[in-house]
């Protein structure tokens, strides 16, 4: 499964005049029963969400008050990523006389048209604010907090990459987050800006268009937008008068096959430095040792010390980092049967976590054998990346 999860945005986005519909709850129950992950992204303050939306444990994490609080509605712990608004700014806004204005853990809140009032406290008090619009609200954060960093947190708590998750939102402020995410989602109601820069635009507006975003993802885990979501495609290299080549980032298997000298290293090199800039996770089973010195990527096992299976998936689960397994401390006869065990573990907790994003084998002819049935077993089943 690509997507296992799923990021929203509550007002305009989930809920329409506040409210979530009945059959927008029945859909996000199909979603996590379907094994997939919800995350809520809202500008809203905790206290102010629970009023309106009582069924808040439908949701794996909230990043609420614009990406500055994760909530954990199963064990109800708090999180904030940054420091509460200084004392000083909200006596300096009481002073200038903006009303209404609410304070969260982190976030300060009004409307427009009072971003003058707050720009200019803000610059007399030498603060490192900024300032969110969201459909005439004007929010206040510390630098830095955005709905991206608050959901970055929360995929990172739950050991998911942003690679794994689908975004849909409405309006300015969900720019940021559907950035990061694997395929972004704009709902009919959107602002024409934000649909422009998504990868699907929905039929229907408000949680209707939740609910047939769950319903595709249910059905065929976005199979058919495939050809659709190209903007994280590797390029590698060029054909037709420099016609890009790229390699999708799912349903793809690349063969890199050439005699000795021919440039195999070069290209799997460059390929693995093309995942490294885009963020996917690889694993990279290394029977000659030739990869130890690539700084993009953690080493396990030595001439002197071989890795363990259940070591390499501790590393993979806990870390976003990319992983070499260096197998010159095994023996050449055991290669094959250490692989034939590794493949399936990794296979298990991509299915889990969606990572990592590439297994890379070089040098195949040591792991896969023709007279290696463990291993011809394990690669019936449904492998990509």
């Amino acid at each position: 499964m690509r997507f296992l999860g799923l990021a929203t945005d509550y007002d305009g986005t989930l809920a329409h005049h506040g409210q979530v519909s009945e059959s927008t709850l029945r859909a996000m129950e199909r979603a996590r029963e379907s094994g997939r992950r919800i995350i809520l992204v809202t500008g809203r303050e905790l206290e102010d969400l629970f009023q309106v939306f009582p069924q808040v444990e439908l949701f794996d994490r909230v990043v609420a008050e614009n990406g500055a609080l994760i909530y954990r509605p199963g064990t109800r712990e708090e999180k904030t990523l940054a420091e509460p608004p200084p004392p000083e700014f909200i006596e300096e806004l009481k002073k200038r006389k903006v009303e209404p204005f609410s304070v969260g853990r982190v976030i300060v809140a009004t409307w427009e048209p009072h971003e003058t009032a707050v720009m200019e406290a803000i610059h007399e008090l030498g603060l490192e604010l900024h300032i969110v619009f969201n459909k005439g609200a004007v929010m206040v954060l510390p630098s830095g907090m955005s709905k991206a960093a608050g959901l970055r947190e929360a995929l990172a708590e739950m050991k998911l990459s942003p690679h794994n998750v689908v975004g849909v939102g409405d309006a300015e402020n969900d720019h940021a987050f559907l950035s990061i995410c694997e395929c972004s989602v704009a709902v009919a109601n959107a602002l024409p800006t934000l649909k422009e820069r998504c990868d699907l635009v929905t039929e229907n507006p408000h949680g209707e268009g939740v609910t047939e975003l769950i319903d595709m993802l249910v059905e065929d885990d976005l199979r058919r937008l495939e050809s659709g979501i190209a903007r994280h495609d590797v390029p590698i290299g060029t054909i037709d008068e420099d016609k890009p080549v790229t390699v999708t980032q799912f349903y793809a298997n690349v063969l890199v096959a050439g005699p000795s000298g021919s440039g195999k290293s070069t290209l799997n090199t460059a390929f693995l430095e093309r995942l490294v800039e885009t963020g996917y996770q690889f694993c990279l089973i290394d029977p000659e040792g030739d990869y130890g010195t690539f700084e993009a990527a953690d080493v396990l096992g030595a001439a002197d010390r071989p890795p363990d299976v259940d070591e390499v998936i501790r590393h993979l689960e806990s870390s976003q980092d990319n992983l070499v397994v260096n197998l010159v401390g095994l023996r050449l006869l055991d290669r094959p049967d250490f692989f034939s065990v590794l493949l399936p573990r990794l296979q298990e907790l991509r299915a889990r976590i969606g990572r990592p994003h590439w297994v890379i084998v070089d040098e195949a002819h040591h792991l896969l054998p023709s007279s290696s049935e463990p291993v011809s077993s394990a690669l019936a089943q449904e492998l990509h990346g």
